[in-house]
């Protein structure tokens, strides 16, 4: 492992001090961060160390949500009163990833900034990845395919996001607050992560030296009516092949509005728009279920090690809505 300097910020306004300079990158956990250290694929300059700021609380707002410090641990946002009575969805998709060790370790600002889990792009021994090394080409595209992208990707990556939380996030319209030395900003969860494109190297719309300080999300309007479903190839400690978070909201047996959002298809979470709009002002029947469920993967295009993934995708949306809208 390369050499690099360390430094604990005692302030916000210090850590982004420290986290202008080139090669700086910020920790916390450092769950994913040290692991791509170690591996060879990081290659920081400086560590500024943000374990330790004031910012491990979570909050109601006036408006009725809540606002969840970027320092919190991803368990201990599951286990908090606020979340576990007004946003079960989270709830699910916190408890849902890792294993509880890591949960233990892990933040909720790291789980928005940690990066895929490809297996290309985690051995350098393959000279061909964009993401890690821009113009070198995509080795995934001819290799081993089954975790990798149906949606939203290009020729020059196919990795998927691997967070279970982002997922939910989207789906209850939540915003991620940074800070920079020009000030404040709030971004979308659903702007937040970004498709390959062009610029595979890019996971994320921060600017250089911007810190996460916190998510705030919007009063649920779903209530119970939710669900986050993820299929993967054990039971616990592994990625999602397939996830869904669905949230309605119903009025006597009719979806008034709809969120659908997928994870382990896409380099981003993937919401659904076309198949959430299929729902809106009717009744949650079969025959929803199933024009719904196609809808969430128009336009997919799985590489054959993958092309289960179309079908997989649409039964895990139908079984998550059945379940959301309780029919089952």
């Amino acid at each position: 492992m390369h050499s690099f300097d360390y430094d604990r910020a005692d302030s916000v306004d210090t850590a982004l001090q420290l986290g202008k300079e080139p090669g700086a990158r910020f920790v916390a956990g450092g769950t994913n961060l040290l692991d791509l250290i170690k591996a060879g694929v990081e290659r920081p300059q400086r560590l500024v160390d943000v374990g330790r700021l004031p910012l491990a609380s979570i909050d109601a707002t006036p408006d009725g949500g809540i606002r969840i410090g970027a320092m919190v641990g991803n368990a201990d946002a599951a286990d908090h009163p606020l979340v576990r009575a007004h946003y079960p969805l989270l709830q699910a998709a916190l408890l849902a990833g890792a294993s509880p060790q890591l949960r233990n370790m892990a933040t909720i600002g790291g789980n928005l900034m940690q990066r895929t889990r490809c297996h290309y792009f985690y051995d350098i021994g393959f000279d061909a990845c964009n993401k890690r090394d821009p113009g070198s080409g995509c080795a995934a595209r001819d290799g081993v395919q089954r975790q990798h992208a149906i949606l939203g990707a290009s020729e020059h990556c196919i990795a998927t996001h691997p967070s279970d939380m982002c997922v939910a996030l989207v789906a209850l319209d939540a915003s991620v607050v940074v800070r920079s030395a020009g000030g404040e900003r709030r971004i979308p969860v659903e702007d937040f992560h970004r498709l390959p494109g062009d610029t595979p190297e890019r996971d994320t719309n921060l600017e250089a030296g911007e810190l996460i300080v916190a998510v705030e999300l919007p009063p649920s309007r779903c209530g119970a009516h939710c669900h986050y479903l993820k299929v993967r190839d054990r039971a616990s400690y592994a990625f999602a092949l397939v996830s869904v978070a669905a949230a309605l909201q119903l009025d006597g047996g009719i979806v008034r509005a709809a969120r659908i959002v997928l994870g382990g298809v896409a380099h981003k979470p993937w919401r659904a728009q076309a198949a959430e709009q299929s729902l809106r002002d009717r009744p949650l029947d079969e025959a929803a279920l199933r024009r719904t469920a196609a809808l969430a993967v128009q336009g997919a295009r799985p590489y054959p090690g993958n092309a289960f993934k179309v079908e997989l995708a649409q039964r895990a949306v139908i079984r998550a809505l059945s379940i959301a809208g309780g029919m089952r």
